[in-house]
């Protein structure tokens, strides 16, 4: 292997995929390593959240999601049809689908109804593109981290290899080899609880209608949105063995105690079981070691969150990454990551707590459970709750008074070159852009590509590579202040 490499990432999943594109459009060389010979194809995330969705537009694949998410859409069409779901619906807290769109600020911005395969598959087309080096079955052994970067060492099938590699990504799951072995830690609270989702056949499945989660005395299952998909939440424990594979027996005799219907899984095709461990790292970069997606957290699933948030992890991580490698920042700027993503992930961790404390079968939980129902028919209250679930609310502490300054923008309408286009067409190759009502070409930053772009109202932003405004202003008198926003060297 070429051993000029500026960054070795571990992990081909959606993250690490997500990063690679970043860290590649950046400038950066890079290889990833996949300990999985394939895709995997469990059941996982049925849909992405809006930021980690609005990640993947700005990087081309805008198309892509709405293919995936049309074909879906079929799907679940003939299944769901009969419900009448009122088109105000916009997401559930805990199982009750009371977040509406016309309280939250800016309901456009919305979950893509795009599964995690459907995802992987469209990063597999872009990476592929641009011609990133992507190696499955690839077993990492051994790091260690010198003052110039990190030795990797692995396990493939072509036998021991390894690396020295500027910078280590751990993009490997929620059980990161890359974090034990840079001795991450990793607090916070022990499994009580475990889930299921299988894609099953069962006889008399009209006993588990409705579509949606249904709450029980004796756990939470939802069948649905699509045809076989089944979705288990037992209050009962973990499993002795949480690895052994999921049997029709075990997901026959549980739907039935869980459900309290006369129901039997006759077939499985796919299964998998985890619990509500909630943990998260201590901080996402030791040395030259950084963390992203479920290497640095992990949560229960409720909401879809996860892999929204790994999505934007990539994004926070990628521009700077590759910034460092490209010598066009300190690395200082690498703190910012922490300090911008991990307060992020505790909101996260704490709203999925929440979550499953009101989704136990015991009355005090119901009592708690029919508060926050009733608490949420006031706008304010269904907002907070709506911006938690999406993300939306999310706004990074950059010491600035506006208040768009931290916040990860939506596409929007703009001009380029005295033409109409969208915002996020020009951030495709990862290029920063400078909203203005009357731009001016910024070509003394050789270091970063900045691109201009006028706007009819409002203040002159200045939008990362991530999509966060990292500056606002009233007029362009100010580009100093703005370009150190981006925490960039200046051009000599």
């Amino acid at each position: 292997m070429n051993s000029n490499i500026d960054v070795v990432i571990a992990g081909a999943g959606p993250v690490g995929l997500l990063l690679a594109i970043e860290l590649t459009l950046g400038g950066a060389h890079v290889v990833v390593l996949e300990r999985r010979a394939a895709v995997n194809p469990t059941i996982k995330a049925l849909s992405i959240g809006p930021l980690g969705a609005e990640a993947l537009q700005r990087r081309g694949m805008g198309a892509a999601l709405d293919a995936a998410e049309e074909r879906n859409a079929n799907l679940m069409k003939a299944f769901t049809q009969y419900l009448g779901k009122p088109s105000n619906f916009s997401g559930h807290f805990a199982g009750l689908p009371l977040i509406r769109k016309d309280a939250q600020q800016e309901p456009w911005r919305r979950n893509r109804m795009v599964t995690q395969q459907d995802l992987e598959a469209m990063l597999g087309d872009r990476v592929r593109a641009l011609g990133i080096d992507v190696r499955r079955e690839c077993d990492i052994t051994s790091i260690l981290q010198d003052d110039d970067g990190v030795q990797v060492a692995w396990q493939s099938p072509a036998g021991a290899q390894s690396v020295h590699c500027s910078w280590l990504a751990g993009c490997d799951g929620g059980r990161s080899s890359i974090r034990k072995l840079a001795g991450f830690a990793f607090p916070g609270t022990e499994p009580t609880s475990t889930m299921y989702h299988a894609m099953v056949t069962i006889e008399n499945p009209e006993q588990l209608l409705p579509f949606g989660w249904q709450r029980t005395p004796r756990g939470v299952f939802a069948y649905g949105p699509f045809p076989g998909r089944l979705f288990m939440l037992d209050f009962a424990g973990v499993p002795p063995d949480r690895d052994a594979p999921v049997t029709c027996a075990e997901l026959d005799a549980l739907l039935r105690h869980i459900s309290g219907k006369d129901v039997r899984v006759t077939a499985v095709s796919v299964a998998n079981r985890w619990t509500d461990n909630t943990r998260l790292a201590d901080t996402y970069r030791k040395g030259r070691v950084v963390l992203a997606g479920d290497a640095a957290h992990i949560h229960s699933p409720f909401g879809g969150q996860g892999l929204s948030l790994g999505l934007v992890d990539a994004a926070n991580l990628g521009w700077k990454l590759a910034a460092v490698v490209r010598n066009a920042a300190s690395v200082t700027l690498l703190d910012t990551y922490t300090a911008e993503r991990r307060p992020v992930a505790e909101a996260v961790l704490a709203n999925t707590l929440a979550q499953l404390a009101i989704l136990r079968p015991d009355p005090q939980s119901g009592a708690m459970r029919d508060l926050v129902a009733t608490l949420m028919q006031d706008d304010g209250a269904n907002r907070i709750i709506g911006e938690a679930m999406s993300g939306l609310g999310t706004r990074y502490a950059l010491g600035a008074t506006h208040d768009a300054v931290g916040r990860l923008i939506g596409d929007r309408p703009v001009r380029f070159q005295d033409q109409p286009a969208m915002l996020y067409d020009l951030m495709q190759d990862g290029s920063t852009v400078l909203l203005a009502a009357d731009p001016v070409v910024m070509a003394r930053d050789g270091n970063h590509a900045i691109r201009c772009a006028a706007i009819d109202t409002g203040p002159s932003l200045l939008v990362r590579p991530d999509g966060c405004v990292a500056w606002a202003g009233a007029g362009m008198d100010d580009l100093d202040n703005a370009l150190q926003a981006l925490g960039l060297r200046e051009t000599a």
